[in-house]
């Protein structure tokens, strides 16, 4: 069995996690210069891959992990029987994600607290395809977190990365006539919960400065000016950082809430990045990123706040990851 392709053979350096498969294995070269065939697959397509794995999981861990697992599988693969081996790693990175995202589903009943997707710092080219921007931002990730398993799978093999039906029936191990069917109910729940109006980036970005103005300065009445009157507010602490327990809803209850909370806090300080491809603020603490604060946008106003505290879920905040449709 070939080992995992090292980090150090790709272009992006992601820092390691507790839970990350690091893949710091010798490659297995046919001569000095040159990877075997199926570790030159495979890193080919591997920014490709984890998109599909992240898409599907909300996790940059559990994708590190189905990625792992796909490539224990394509190593035994007789690459003389595979046509298209981006096709066929899709499949298998799919089938992987697929059991981990049920996998996951159990986890989730016992996480404390609310559980929002792992924040990604993103390249900015990423920003650049509208499309793979607007399926991986957190706003949508959360829609997608109400799809079945085999619903987000194929709307995300179908809508985002416009496999044909066969190909996505042959990866879910489902008919061609289901996965048409499959495909049209998860659209439609997609689109009736989906951001209600198109809000560019720049808008995005206008909107958050004054949010973080707002909140540092303690300007409650400058908070409820850009917050939507059905606004949320969702923390992820994992049990482990002290976060709103469950959602708070309405603008008021919202903007006492950041107001009072950051107001104890000695010297907030927000920073712009880029966060699963839309601008976002960070806060730090004494220099240590605290929180990741990303935001869903209707018609102008902010009608989401997700703050994510968990640490684990911020080591991908160290160094951007590139995706790829």
């Amino acid at each position: 069995m070939r080992e995992a392709p090292s980090r150090a053979n790709r272009q992006e350096q992601p820092v390691k996690s507790e839970r990350e498969h690091t893949w710091d294995a010798t490659v297995r070269r046919t001569d000095e210069r040159r990877p075997d065939p199926a570790t030159e697959a495979f890193v080919a397509h591997r920014n490709l891959l984890f998109t599909v794995a992240y898409e599907m999981l909300g996790s940059a861990a559990d994708a590190e992990d189905a990625l792992q697992e796909t490539w224990l599988r394509w190593a035994d693969v007789d690459l003389g029987t595979v046509r298209d081996p981006r096709a066929y790693l899709v499949r298998i990175t799919t089938r992987q994600a697929l059991s981990r995202l049920r996998a996951l589903g159990r986890r989730k009943e016992s996480y404390v607290g609310t559980w929002l997707p792992e924040p990604l710092l993103t390249t900015p080219d990423v920003a650049e395809d509208v499309e793979l921007a607007d399926s991986v931002s957190m706003a949508m990730l959360l829609v997608m977190e109400t799809l079945t398993p085999n619903e987000r799978a194929v709307f995300v093999l179908r809508e985002v990365f416009a496999l044909e039906y066969e190909e996505i029936a042959d990866a879910v191990g489902r008919s061609q006539a289901a996965v048409r069917q499959i495909a049209h109910r998860a659209r439609s729940h997609v689109a009736a919960r989906r951001p209600r109006g198109t809000v560019s980036p720049a808008e995005t970005r206008e909107v958050l400065d004054a949010f973080g103005r707002a909140v540092e300065t303690g300007d409650l009445q400058g908070l409820l000016d850009i917050l939507a009157p059905d606004a949320v507010l969702m923390g992820d602490g994992g049990g482990v950082k002290q976060a709103v327990p469950r959602p708070v809803v309405g603008a008021d209850k919202v903007a006492r809430l950041l107001i009072g909370g950051l107001g104890k806090v000695t010297a907030p300080s927000f920073r712009p990045a880029q966060v699963n491809a839309w601008p976002a603020l960070l806060l730090r603490l004494d220099g240590t990123l605290d929180t990741v604060m990303a935001v869903r946008m209707d018609d102008g106003l902010i009608t989401g706040l997700y703050a994510v505290r968990n640490p684990e879920k911020l080591s991908h905040m160290r160094q951007e990851t590139t995706l790829r449709r």
